[in-house]
């Protein structure tokens, strides 16, 4: 028959079709010896020879109904020993996890992609409760250590100078510009404030004026005398008020010599000597009240008092 005769095309796909039909045999044979592992085991394993094994399973397929050629089964049995249609799962690794991932995606797609959301808002969480106030607490303490606390050093230091009218009140500045000075090179600012503190504190002094009045009237304990081991023995004291020049009290700092204690008064008592003692004694003495009452007289840009009668050291807060 001619090949480019009717017939003649119909048969020409029968050729793939035969081995297509021989290939899917050829698989069904290892899947039957994979189902029959302890007959594959023991014939394999005794060395039978094949074609032992092909009658077996050509008795077994016949016994289904099944024709099937030696070649088929033969090939089945070839394909078994090579491990052929058999499929071999990837060693564990990343590229195995992330392919699992992948095909499981919808699966796992809400969950990641809750743990994802989850991760990048504690993440702004933390970036916002934890890691933006440190860098701006950073940024200010930078700011501070370099420009505030210089500046305010330097004016501190500055108003001092103009005040002053006596050179201690300069050394005594000096002093303190060097030490806040020295605490910013090391990064100390509390030390670098508080010599900002104590030049604050003195510039207050200078600018104060009051006068110390002997507390003279009848009513008034004027003096008095105390033994205490920090006197070493009797000490004698003059009462006193500090008062601006309206008469206000103007409150201080005076350290209290019994207890070690400063305490924040604007009437205290001044330690003098007997001599003074005696004098303010007799002052009063005379018509009840002190008529020579001004001790001393603090003046701006001063730091302390310049007393108009002879005193010492130690001073008091309570009686």
């Amino acid at each position: 028959m001619p090949a480019d005769s009717p017939a003649g095309a119909a048969a020409a796909p029968a050729v793939p079709r035969a081995k297509l039909d021989d290939l899917m045999l050829a698989m069904d044979v290892v899947d039957t010896l994979r189902h029959r592992e302890r007959l594959v085991e023991r014939e394999l394993a005794e060395e039978v020879r094949e074609q032992q094994l092909i009658e077996r399973l050509r008795d077994l397929y016949k016994s289904q109904g099944i024709e099937v050629s030696d070649a088929t089964l033969a090939e089945g049995v070839k394909a078994l020993k090579e491990s052929r249609f058999v499929y071999t799962p990837p060693k564990p690794g990343l590229g195995r996890t992330l392919a699992t991932l992948w095909v499981n995606r919808a699966t796992h797609g809400k969950w990641i992609g809750g743990v994802l959301v989850a991760l990048v808002a504690a993440a702004g969480v933390y970036q916002f409760a934890v890691v933006g106030p440190r860098e701006r607490d950073a940024r200010a303490a930078q700011v501070e250590l370099t420009e505030t606390l210089p500046r305010q050093l330097a004016a501190a230091h500055q108003a001092i100078t103009t005040e002053a009218q006596v050179p201690v009140a300069r050394q005594r500045a000096d002093a303190l510009l060097a030490q806040g000075r020295a605490a910013l090179e090391r990064g100390n600012a509390a030390d670098a404030r508080q010599a900002v503190t104590e030049l604050d504190r003195l510039a207050a002094t200078l600018r104060q004026e009051y006068t110390l009045r002997i507390a003279g009237r009848p009513e008034d304990q004027t003096g008095f005398y105390r033994e205490h081991p920090s006197f070493q023995g009797r000490a004698y004291f003059v009462v006193v008020d500090a008062l601006d020049a309206n008469g206000n009290a103007v409150r201080l700092p005076v350290r209290n010599d019994e207890t070690s204690q400063t305490e924040t008064v604007s009437r205290f008592a001044v330690r003098v000597p007997l001599e003074t003692f005696n004098a303010v004694r007799d002052d009063k003495a005379k018509n009840g009240i002190v008529q020579n009452a001004r001790l001393g007289e603090k003046r701006r840009g001063y730091v302390e008092p310049d007393f108009r009668m002879p005193v010492l050291e130690s001073r008091i807060t309570r009686w």
